[in-house]
Parts: C-alpha cells; structure tokens; sequence
C-alpha cells in the first residue's frame, strides 16, 4: 500500500535533470542539450515537455515592470524505460526565435542609433533573462518530475 502511494507521488521516482551547455549563440536559433533521467524503481517515461520562457525586466524600484513570453514550446513522445538505480540520458534539439522590442529592431537596423538606443536601455534598466523547463510524463504518477535551467544567450 505505502509502495503504490509513492509511486502515485513520484517520491522514489524518476528525477530529472538538464544538461545544457554554458552559453548559446542567438543566431544558431537552436539549443542542444540532454537530459538524465534516474529512478530508484524502474519507471517508464511517455514524453518530454520543454518550454522556453524569456523574463523581460525593465524599469527601476517601484516602476520596475516584468513580463514572460514563452518562446517556444515543445512536446517530445518518447517511450523510455529508466532502469532501477541507474540513469538514462536522452539528447535533444529545441529550435527557437528570440522576440525582438521596437527598440531592438531600431538598433539592429540603424547603425546611428545603436548608441542611443544603448544608452536608453541601460537608463531604463531594461534585461532579458531566459529559462529553460522540462517535465517529464512519467506511468502511473500524479506529480510528474520536472527541471528548470536560466540559460546564458548571447
């Protein structure tokens, strides 16, 4: 009875982990990384969610202002058996587009106002921070284990 509630928990299940490089480059338009999966009781895994979510902060103290856009999303059927007391890792490729502010446009495009519109960021305070989450559909779980990672893109 106790065995079947853990296993209804995920406690003693499978745990998930991501495995990404340092740093990925925006003009690759893709992240390839891994994920382990181990389990203290063999568990069978049905499918990979991954979702890319991008935290735009801007503003200073009591005016700062955050918003989150999800970038991309992603569900990967997979069938795979994690073994007792051993772990599985599964490589994977996730393609993505950064969303670009009116203010990035402007200095991409206009090489006078780069400057300018440098310096209008840096007094607006205004930074991107991106992460990357995965959550694994797991057989005869009601909590399904999940991993999140901040990633570096430059």
């Amino acid at each position: 009875m106790l065995k079947r509630v853990k296993t209804w928990l995920g406690i003693e299940g499978v745990k998930i982990e991501l495995l990404l490089p340092a740093e990925i480059k925006k003009s690759s338009g893709n992240i390839a990384g891994s994920v382990r999966l181990s389990s203290m009781n063999a568990q069978t895994v049905t499918s990979l969610h991954f979702k890319l979510v991008e935290k735009y902060i801007r503003g200073r103290r009591k005016a700062k202002l955050t918003d989150e856009y999800v970038l991309t999303e992603e569900e990967i059927p997979v069938l795979i058996e994690v073994p007792a007391e051993d772990s599985i890792v599964y490589a994977f490729e996730l393609p993505f587009e950064i969303i670009k502010s009116r203010m990035d446009e402007l200095e991409s495009k206009n090489f006078l106002l780069k400057g300018l519109v440098k310096t209008a960021k840096a007094l607006k305070s205004v930074k991107s921070e991106y992460r990357l989450e995965v959550q694994a559909d797991v057989v005869g779980t009601a909590l399904n284990p999940f991993d999140k990672r901040v990633l570096t893109i430059v």
